[in-house]
């Protein structure tokens, strides 16, 4: 069901949904998901390079096209006949050569233009819990300033504001899973970061639920999973499902934050930013019922969503 009691299924428009970053696991999982709503051909797949192409084709995109996501001009022509655009295009890690103006600002700016151009009736961008324009921190002022930009665009646009995502082969699942089966695994300062998890296939209901209403949205939703609880203990918890023992160990701060610091200055592509582990230490706490309210969608508990991103099972309802 979607939104104000829609059923998903019985909306079978022609016109596709572009789908930016189409080819990462959340853009996959929503392109079958639409294929089911509707037909093989329900999404366009835009992308930067032919190697992510083919990860989008591999997946069962019919409609891929490669463009730079600040060519407005570009997208505009790929966005031509399309009913409504999907944003996941986005960076956590700032480098050398893929700098957070780049991956965020300029692709909302043009994205905005584009659908206006081609004539889109909406916009669904997923963005991160905690951004805002006038965040301290880099990556999270980023994200900030590129919802400002769609809000205010020719084109209603939804932002949803989510924490990490959990589903069968998400990068987070995976990075859990390791930890989980550590038996000794070391967290920043003891994993005591909270976590609000969101099963993958929720995000992709609320992003068709978005798609799909008779009126489209114009604001910002915070959207996770229904439990905040520390990293230590997301761990625990994912131990439990899995069968294994681990001990979680304590790395104070302050030397992480040296090491990422140092990282940055002397590395064109560090493994971590202070920028990076300002977000992965951010505080995740808030009420999801707003969102599922506005949305007519629910969230999956957490210990089901833990057993399908661990386990395995069915990738999207």
């Amino acid at each position: 069901m979607g939104a104000d009691g829609t059923r998903l299924g019985d909306l079978q428009s022609a016109a596709p949904i572009l789908v930016t970053g189409a080819n990462g696991q959340l853009g996959r999982r929503l392109m079958r998901r639409l294929a089911r709503i509707r037909s093989p051909r329900a999404s366009r797949a835009v992308v930067r390079s032919e190697r992510a192409a083919e990860a989008a084709r591999a997946s069962g995109a019919e409609d891929v096209r490669i463009v730079d996501y600040g060519d407005a001009g570009a997208l505009a022509a790929a966005a031509a006949s399309c009913d409504a655009a999907v944003h996941l295009a986005g960076i956590l890690k700032e480098t050398r050569a893929n700098r957070y103006e780049d991956a965020h600002e300029r692709p909302a700016r043009a994205l905005a233009d584009a659908a206006a151009k081609a004539g889109l009736r909406c916009i669904v961008c997923v963005s991160i819990l905690g951004s805002r324009a006038d965040s301290p921190n880099r990556a999270l002022a980023s994200k900030g300033r590129a919802e400002e930009i769609l809000l205010r665009g020719p084109v209603p646009a939804l932002i949803l504001r989510v924490p990490m995502v959990l589903g069968p082969g998400d990068p987070a699942s995976a990075a859990l899973a390791r930890q989980a089966r550590g038996g000794r695994v070391s967290l920043v300062r003891g994993g005591a970061t909270k976590e609000q998890p969101i099963a993958a296939d929720d995000l992709v209901e609320a992003i068709a639920a978005a798609l799909f209403r008779p009126e489209p949205l114009r604001m910002a939703l915070d959207l996770a999973g229904p439990e905040s609880l520390t990293h230590r203990e997301l761990v625990l918890r994912a131990a439990r499902v899995l069968g294994t023992q681990v001990e979680v160990r304590s790395l104070p701060y302050a030397p992480v934050a040296a090491f990422a610091w140092l990282a940055e200055k002397l590395m064109a592509d560090p493994p971590l930013t202070p920028a990076m582990l300002g977000v992965l230490e951010h505080d995740d706490a808030i009420d999801p019922g707003p969102a599922c309210r506005q949305l007519g969608i629910a969230v999956t508990p957490l210990d089901e969503t833990l057993r399908r991103a661990l386990l395995g099972g069915e990738e999207a309802r």
